[in-house]
């Protein structure tokens, strides 16, 4: 139980779901709520095959080109280092996101789905958190489930998009990105670790 739960705030703070409110409500500002629920539903769907994608074949793909699995949780580890970094120093994930809105042409996929909620780190952490060689499918499958319900959060929150925005504000949003990032940076240590501990053949850090 206490594994499922690191899971969830895992991908809760990868996929920051708070974080996409405002990216939703500025890309679909003036729009009918019938056009809403269609971007909603759209959005949250394609982040989903994306994902997917990545646990069921991302490890495959790195097979094919001869990449170690330890060399990609290093620079895995590494990317997501720089993109929670960004989110704690940088601009927040939702004053980021908005600024690409003036040039999305398809607010569902670009950039609501990617890279709003299917981002790099989310992409990334499908891949490292289902590792064939450390974890049996039952537990991929757990991981895929925890995935799976973080983007279900995702779906209720855009579908309440209007009330937790006023509830919480464009500031809000920003503090708990800045909070995710802080979480995710200390995920990202512990991946730069653990892959350099399975190159070199040591003791695997928990």
């Amino acid at each position: 139980m206490h594994e499922l739960l690191a899971i969830f705030i895992f991908f809760f703070a990868v996929i920051d779901p708070i974080g996409t409110v405002p990216v939703f409500i500025a890309v679909t500002r003036g729009e009918d709520d019938k056009f809403k629920r269609k971007v909603i539903f759209k959005a949250v769907g394609v982040s989903a095959l994306v994902l997917m994608f990545f646990v069921l074949a991302g490890e495959q793909l790195l097979n094919a080109i001869e990449i170690p699995l330890s060399a990609f949780q290093i620079a895995g580890g590494i990317v997501l280092l720089i993109f929670a970094l960004s989110m704690i120093f940088g601009e927040s994930k939702p004053e980021t996101e908005i600024k690409s809105v003036r040039d999305s042409m398809e607010t569902a996929i670009f950039p609501l789905a990617i890279p709003s909620i299917a981002s790099p780190g989310a992409m990334l952490g499908a891949v490292l958190m289902t590792r064939n060689e450390e974890y049996t499918w039952v537990e991929q499958l757990l991981t895929s489930s925890m995935m799976l319900a973080v983007l279900a959060v995702v779906l209720v929150l855009l579908l309440l998009a209007t009330q937790v925005h006023k509830l919480i504000g464009d500031s809000g949003a920003s503090i708990i990105s800045r909070i995710m990032g802080l979480i995710l940076s200390s995920v990202a240590v512990t991946n730069i670790l653990n892959g350099i501990a399975h190159y070199f053949g040591l003791q695997v850090f928990s």
